[in-house]
């Protein structure tokens, strides 16, 4: 039997595996197609275009893994179903449990590999793709963004720099502070303010401090309110600043929101990108297991292209069932635990109901 299960194993990571690259490739076509448009927007050429594109693909791979599990699983047992391959196991002993928990260990399995991917290498490869694309597209070669790190966002404009504790959603600014130097790299003024807005455009700081530093004294005076004139975050460039939480792993997005909720700052958002991807393991198996039915049940004699049909629209109706459930969550302040858990929790009831229809 150990064998079988290897065959089942093999059948189905190969097709999984022959779905997640179609997907994704596709998706970084449509992808590369997007910025197409962007291309010689100041130093974004081609080649900036390819390595923006190619940053993407770890975050591709993690969004559409659960697709690609369940077509691969419907392809690839699929195959063994046409071939009669599965009516003979059945025959030699090998019950519908067996072959789900065959499908199951290599189902987890590649679920824990994509996890590490979009806890790891996505976070850092897309916040890295954002920082590239806003330096080549940025007006000036000295001009330069550096995203989140413990220290918070820093850019540099010239001879100034500047350091922002906070970037907001809504695009306001907190914890500003403004260093200039002078064409000899001597400090000439530190300016620092406690929030930001942009107003009739231009930067309005909020409760300033500034100090002027000359070579024998340092002159400080404080202001309720001021103008931040020729600030290097124009606002085109918030977009690419702020913190998104498809951006972040799970435990950035945790600390993120221990630290709005210190701020007093609307945390919904990013509590429902946390509760998401802590529920991804159970909609990856969510996923596993709605396709054992229509491999055993109704569609066991329909050709491999019926299957692949009807995988896909499970797939679409689950994605447009999450998007569906976090926007009502945001709106009427639903919990965003049952937000995100709603959709898998719901189909995972529907794959039970029919998986035990054909079991028993």
């Amino acid at each position: 039997m150990k064998i079988v299960d290897r065959y089942i194993t093999q059948t189905v990571l190969s097709g999984t595996l022959i779905v997640l690259f179609i997907l994704v490739g596709l998706f970084t076509f449509f992808s590369f197609i997007d910025e197409l448009d962007d291309i010689g927007k100041q130093r974004y050429g081609l080649q900036q275009v390819i390595q923006y594109i190619a940053l993407e693909i770890p975050q591709h791979i993690y969004d559409l893994f659960p697709s690609a599990i369940l077509l691969g699983s419907l392809l690839g047992l699929g195959i063994l179903a046409n071939h009669n391959e599965l009516t003979v196991m059945r025959a030699a002993g090998l019950s519908i449990l067996r072959i789900v928990i065959a499908v199951l260990k290599i189902g987890l399995l590649l679920t824990l590999l994509a996890m590490l991917i979009g806890e790891t290498l996505s976070p850092l490869s897309q916040q890295y793709a954002y920082h590239s694309r806003a330096v080549a597209q940025s007006e000036h070669e000295n001009q330069q963004i550096v995203f989140s790190n413990r220290y918070g966002f820093w850019a540099r404009d010239g001879n100034d720099f500047i350091n922002i504790t906070t970037i907001f959603p809504e695009g306001s600014f907190g914890g500003i502070a403004l260093y200039q130097f002078d064409d000899q790299q001597n400090l000439q003024m530190v300016t620092y303010a406690r929030i930001a807005y942009y107003q009739n455009g231009q930067w309005l700081l909020k409760q300033v401090e500034r100090n002027h530093i000359q070579a024998n004294q340092i002159t400080r005076e404080y202001l309720e309110s001021t103008t931040w004139n020729n600030a290097v975050l124009k606002p085109e460039l918030i977009k690419i600043v702020v913190i998104h939480p498809h951006q972040l792993s799970s435990l950035g997005l945790y600390k993120y929101i221990q630290y709005l909720k210190h701020n007093e700052q609307q945390t919904a958002q990013y509590e429902f990108a946390f509760w998401t991807r802590l529920s991804y393991p159970l909609t990856a198996a969510t996923m596993l297991i709605l396709a054992i039915p229509f491999i055993f049940g109704s569609l066991r004699s329909v050709s491999i292209g019926q299957r692949i049909l009807v995988g896909a629209l499970i797939g679409v109706g689950f994605h447009m069932l999450n998007q569906a459930s976090g926007n009502i969550g945001l709106v009427y302040g639903i919990s965003p635990v049952v937000s995100a858990l709603f959709p898998p929790l719901l189909f995972l009831i529907v794959a039970l109901f029919l998986m035990q229809r054909v079991i028993f």
